[in-house]
């Protein structure tokens, strides 16, 4: 049986979205498990936590080894004695001309958003068949639903993270353990960090994009604990996304690519000659 107190672990969780999902679960009486390749940043989430009356622990993974995801797992169930919510948020971001970007940059993004997911579930779903329960509230992008051209590895990385959610949504119905999928769109955070890329251009206009966003990070969280509590599939954050997503699955495609070929029309021209850095 659940007891009142729910426990949720978080990838990812030391700094940008990870953060605050932390912050938000806990804010709602959940105890957090930190977990982040980041130790120092990771506790210092956990301290601020602690300091708002909250529960929190941190435990170092590496999401692209199994034996660090081992070592997780075992670790959190010698303190809880159950798991209500995997949120699988740990990613990194990519973008460069399909031309150019090295497949050492495409294997890069593909272990850790999509083959550092599937192990994290491996693991972590036969816990929940066991305790009869559970939830897993996977982190992708609205890249992976709407694309924007020169990022490919990072789109085909947040669309495998979309199709395996839903997979995993039809496939573990039956054990009473739920799947839903967070696509957000840009928003300040610290993804821009992380991301390789040979287009010093791209990188500008991301940054820029990351600034203008209509909603932090915190809002972010909001609608993910509200769609996740509510047991919902798809979490979609921004309105223009949600709009685009819409076109795409109501229009004829032909209509809709005439439509975001007119949308990026600029970003083409800007970045389709820039020469390789």
């Amino acid at each position: 049986m659940k007891t009142k107190q729910q426990h949720v672990l978080i990838t990812g969780a030391a700094s940008g979205l990870g953060k605050a999902l932390a912050l938000k679960w806990a804010s709602q009486h959940a105890e957090v498990c930190v977990a982040d390749i980041n130790q120092h940043a990771g506790e210092q989430v956990c301290q601020e936590i602690q300091a708002l009356g909250g529960k929190a622990f941190f435990v170092p993974c590496d999401i692209t080894k199994t034996d660090s995801i081992t070592a997780l797992l075992e670790n959190v169930q010698s303190r809880w004695q159950h798991i209500d919510l995997l949120v699988n948020n740990a990613g990194v971001a990519t973008a460069d001309k399909i031309e150019t970007e090295p497949m050492s940059q495409w294997r890069w993004v593909m272990e850790i958003n999509v083959f550092g997911m599937v192990n994290m579930c491996q693991q972590f779903v036969p816990f929940f068949k066991q305790q009869g329960y559970g939830s897993i509230l996977n982190v992708a992008s609205q890249a992976g639903l709407t694309p924007i051209p020169f990022m490919s590895s990072y789109n085909a990385s947040k669309a495998a993270v979309v199709s395996l959610s839903e997979t995993l949504r039809l496939e573990l119905a039956d054990d009473n353990i739920n799947v839903s999928v967070l696509c957000p769109g840009f928003f300040k955070t610290n993804l821009g960090s992380s991301l390789r890329t040979q287009l010093p251009t791209m990188e500008k206009l991301l940054g820029k994009l990351f600034d203008k966003s209509p909603i932090n990070a915190a809002q972010v969280a909001d609608i993910a604990y509200q769609g996740e509590a509510n047991k919902q599939f798809l979490l979609l954050t921004h309105q223009q996304g949600k709009r685009l997503y819409r076109l795409k699955r109501l229009l004829p495609l032909s209509w809709y690519f005439k439509l975001v070929l007119k949308q990026t029309l600029k970003l083409r021209q800007l970045l389709g000659n820039e020469q390789t850095k």
